[in-house]
C-alpha cells in the first residue's frame, strides 16, 4: 500500500526543521533539507509500525483487519 504524507519543512539558522502534517509526535532536524526529508520519512516509518504493533497488542485475540481509505 502506497500512502503520502505531508512533510511541513523549514529552515531556521544552520537547522532544517520539520514535521509530518497528518501523524502528531513525528518531526525532526537536520543540517540539510535532504536529511531531514530522509529523517522524517524513517521517524514516520517508525511510528507507523510501533502503533500497529500498540494496536495489535490492545486489540488482544478475535480481531479483524480492514483496510479504509481516506480523501482530504
Amino acid at each position: 500500500m502506497h500512502t503520502e504524507y505531508t512533510a511541513i519543512v523549514k529552515q531556521k539558522g544552520d537547522w532544517w526543521i520539520g514535521w509530518i502534517g497528518e501523524v502528531p509526535g513525528v518531526n525532526c532536524q537536520e543540517h540539510s533539507r535532504q536529511e531531514l526529508l530522509d529523517s522524517l520519512r524513517a521517524t514516520l516509518q517508525e511510528a507507523i509500525e510501533f502503533n500497529r504493533k500498540d494496536a495489535i497488542a490492545s486489540a488482544g485475540s478475535e480481531y479483524s483487519e480492514e483496510r479504509i481509505a481516506v480523501s482530504a
